[in-house]
């Protein structure tokens, strides 16, 4: 076991999620089975062949939580991230104190595209409506690092602050990043995790292009699944050392435990079970846990032919005659897949289900795929047991691997 300096747990959540603003609404929605995904919303959706997504709900509207000198700089993708880590902040019970706690407290922040929305909006304008002048803060909306920026300004963080974009892996790496740089000593408490609000008109023409987006809902494992969803949404936590957490009484959610993270080296786009399997053990490794002590897997589970086979075989694989004992979900099912966002998302559901001793269900399944026999799949509705320890995977495109290990409080 670490030394408890070194032990990294989290103490606050927030999220934005296609079930609401909140982590209440988003656990209410993922423990109860219900899909979040419906008909897209966009001015330009009747030109679409794909017309579905996981949006944050219609009645959201910036304009009640920020000030109106903030929300001109903002993306909705930094929207959604200071909401979010508003959110985990007052949970945790921290106060940042110039000079003080502020000086040791950073923020690391997973995105797979940034400011889209601005980058769209502002090249309609360019090429479609021959606009010879474009938003004077474009790039203050549609830089990359904006959301982390955004949040180390509001609350005042003078620690390492930056974005990780990894693709689907985004968050995972970001959270994996902060948890390495507390170990190290390099600061006390970190906002980790990520954000993503890329759905818009070039985004979504893109992604039908490449021909992985279902036109239904999204259904992962099953035998007819046709492809992923798009969703959008934030989720960011508060981690700090376990010694830190003591010292002032904080209520601890749970612990991240173990990071594992690996390159597939291979193809592009295509899966490699090797690397998804290396992330895992390493997860397991760096926890000093035992596949057998783990109760369930949040899988990446994006409901594309290639991923969901590979990642059954690689969780078969490193779990060995465990893996028909582990409880295996993926909740993309319910709140789409939030890209940069995912794993972020996903985390909050894999603490809330160690807190409630509830497992939330992979839903839409019609038939389960042959070829993703071999793991004990949570189906249909949330199942109660007692989760102790899991893994969150997250895969992403170019082959980038990524992987909690968490352990209950």
């Amino acid at each position: 076991m670490r030394a408890d300096a070194q032990r990294v747990v989290v103490t606050g959540m927030g999220a934005v999620s296609a079930f609401g603003l909140g982590v209440p609404a988003l656990w209410a929605g993922l423990s109860e089975g219900r899909c979040a995904i419906a008909p897209l919303r966009h001015e330009r959706a009747a030109e679409m062949r794909v017309r579905v997504a996981a949006q944050v709900p219609e009645d959201y509207t910036p304009e009640p939580h920020f000030s109106r000198e903030v929300l001109p700089q903002l993306d909705r993708v930094a929207q959604f991230a200071l909401l979010a880590a508003g959110e985990a902040i007052a949970q945790s019970g921290l106060r940042f104190e110039p000079g003080g706690s502020a000086e040791r407290t950073g923020c690391i922040v997973g995105t797979a595209v940034g400011g889209e929305n601005t980058q769209d909006e502002q090249s309609r304008r360019l090429y479609a409506e021959n606009a010879q002048r474009l938003h004077p803060l474009t790039i203050i909306r549609a830089m990359t690092n904006a959301a982390a920026s955004q949040i180390s300004m509001r609350h005042g963080l003078h620690g390492p602050s930056f974005v990780v974009a990894s693709a689907c892996a985004s968050s995972n790496h970001a959270i994996a990043q902060a948890v390495q740089l507390i170990r190290a000593g390099a600061m006390d408490v970190a906002l980790a995790g990520g954000s993503e609000a890329s759905l818009s008109y070039g985004a979504m023409r893109a992604w039908e292009a490449m021909r992985v987006l279902a036109d239904d809902t999204c259904r992962p494992f099953s035998a007819n699944r046709k492809g992923l969803v798009l969703g959008e949404g934030a989720a960011m936590f508060v981690l700090e050392s376990l010694e830190h957490a003591q010292r002032r009484g904080a209520t601890v959610l749970g612990e991240i435990a173990g990071v594992g993270m690996s390159s597939d080296a291979g193809d592009i786009v295509a899966p490699d079970m090797a690397g998804a399997a290396s992330a895992m053990r390493t997860a397991l490794a760096d926890a000093g846990m035992e596949p057998a002590q783990v109760d369930y897997v949040n899988a990446h589970g994006t409901a594309t032919l290639a991923n969901d086979i590979n990642e059954v075989r690689a969780i078969a694989q490193v779990f060995g005659a465990h893996a028909r004992q582990v409880a295996v979900s993926s909740t993309k099912s319910m709140h789409g897949h939030a890209l940069g966002a995912s794993g972020a998302l996903e985390l909050v559901a894999v603490l809330r289900a160690m807190a409630e001793s509830r497992v939330p269900p992979t839903i839409n399944m019609d038939s389960l795929d042959p070829q993703c026999e071999g793991v004990d799949h949570v189906l249909g509705s949330a199942r109660a047991m007692p989760v102790t320890a899991a893994l969150s995977n997250s895969f992403a495109f170019g082959g980038l691997n990524a992987v909690l290990a968490l352990r209950s409080a």
